[in-house]
């Protein structure tokens, strides 16, 4: 079965950076578009970006402001989210998501990681 297992997660301070890491396996992993979605406690999850899976076009969401880069490696079936000046508003889970197209709408997306918690806090 498809399983995306999401890492990288942990307590950064205010400017500080993490990689988060999501590896895929059960599918073709380059056929997928695979996307980062966050949720904070009390919100909706909110999309942060998006890759395709041949091309390696990317989308990104309001939120990653230039800070954040999604990147993929599809020889290791792991995509990427490389988040740089962290701020506490981005303290979220962190999940990955994969699908067919590079769509905002977290309904667009078939499959799901259990997520990995990112706090940005000093």
């Amino acid at each position: 079965q498809v399983q995306l297992v999401e890492s990288g997660g942990g307590l950064v301070q205010p400017g500080g950076s993490l990689r988060l890491s999501c590896a895929a396996s059960g599918l073709t992993f380059s056929s997928y578009a695979m996307a980062w979605f966050r949720q904070a406690p009390g919100k909706e999850r909110e999309f942060v970006a998006a890759i395709s899976g041949s091309s390696g076009s990317t989308r990104y969401g309001n939120s990653a402001e230039g800070r954040l880069t999604i990147s993929r490696d599809n020889a290791k079936n792991t995509m990427y989210l490389q988040m740089n000046s962290l701020k506490p508003e981005d303290t979220a889970v962190y999940y990955c998501a994969a699908g067919f197209r590079t769509m905002t709408f977290a309904g667009s997306y078939g499959y799901w990681g259990q997520g990995t918690q990112v706090t940005v806090s000093s």
